[in-house]
């Protein structure tokens, strides 16, 4: 796998909820930050990720978890009150999964530190956010809190999930405005549409994007119909490879996602970024749940990239 830095700062850190999704017949880990964490973590950046668990059993489980993969657990806060997250997930015939996130629960109540504080005086290479932990008006506030105290080199990464009852036009608007890169799929690039007055095609939005919120990259998903690339003055799109094996999606976009930042902070072209990209979320939805067991996808995917450190 990738070195990671040596430096002793910290190259992204991760907001956002972790959660059980509770399948039919099976339990596992996620969340989409909590995902996209491990997988910049296994992948090989240095990573920490800030988040709100409870005092209970599923809260342990998580420290546990952490711990097992080297992953500090020092900026995930600990409530004594509201349980940790979890979200019930049933899948349709073609693996698609509905989500019913559960409100009142402890990433909701995410609070800004001191130790946060002295964390963003650092130099960050990324900050991942999402719009889930802002649907409460607390998490809200802290997301914005952090992301106005980054350091002024630190780029951001905004991954939108439209999740029912979990977003509004306040929180995508000043998520939008906060982000460098922007990733979301064509659905909700049509709801983005709207939220900014645009509901025009494609390109007409990506073009408001650019221009009124100064956003560098948008990295858009299309499922089956493959995904793009869009920067200021370039575009690249590719075809979503076959997927063998296929169990379910969840932890697709999230896979994509962490592939798609590891390519923008490693520099390489669009078609290698999304190459790797497609190709690790193919692999994604080849295993139950968003998070391999082993570190053999991680291999895998160190073999593709196309470059590497000395």
């Amino acid at each position: 796998m990738m070195k990671t830095n040596n430096t002793g700062a910290p190259e992204i850190l991760v907001i956002g909820e972790v959660l059980f999704d509770i399948f039919p017949d099976y339990r596992r880990l996620g969340g989409a930050p909590f995902n996209f964490a491990v997988h910049m973590h296994k992948i090989g950046f240095d990573t920490r990720f800030i988040s709100r668990i409870g005092e209970d059993d599923n809260g342990r489980e998580i420290l546990e978890f952490m711990n097992r993969i080297g992953l500090t657990n020092r900026y995930v806060q600990s409530d004594s009150t509201l349980p940790t997250g979890y979200v019930s997930v049933n899948l349709d015939h073609q693996g698609i999964p509905k989500f019913d996130i559960h409100q009142n629960v402890a990433y909701d109540d995410l609070k800004y530190s001191g130790d946060i504080d002295r964390l963003l005086t650092q130099p960050l290479k990324l900050i991942y956010f999402g719009t889930l932990i802002q649907r409460t008006q607390k998490g809200f506030e802290t997301v914005q809190q952090i992301l106005k105290n980054r350091h002024p080199n630190t780029r951001t990464f905004c991954d939108l999930n439209f999740r029912p009852g979990c977003y509004n036009h306040e929180v995508i608007l000043a998520s939008l405005k906060q982000a460098d890169i922007l990733k979301l799929n064509h659905e909700e690039l049509k709801q983005v549409g709207h939220f900014i007055d645009s509901q025009n095609d494609t390109n007409t939005i990506i073009t408001r994007l650019m221009k009124d919120y100064q956003i560098k990259a948008i990295a858009v998903t299309k499922g089956a119909e493959g995904s793009e690339w869009f920067s200021i003055h370039l575009h690249n799109q590719i075809d979503s490879p076959k997927v063998d094996n296929m169990v379910d999606t969840v932890g697709a976009g999230d896979a994509f996602a962490a592939a798609a930042a590891a390519g923008y902070l490693k520099h390489w072209s669009i078609e290698q970024t999304l190459n790797a990209a497609s190709q690790f979320a193919a692999r994604i939805c080849s295993i139950k749940g968003a998070l391999p067991k082993d570190d053999q996808l991680y291999e895998e995917f160190d073999k593709r990239t196309p470059l590497k450190e000395g």
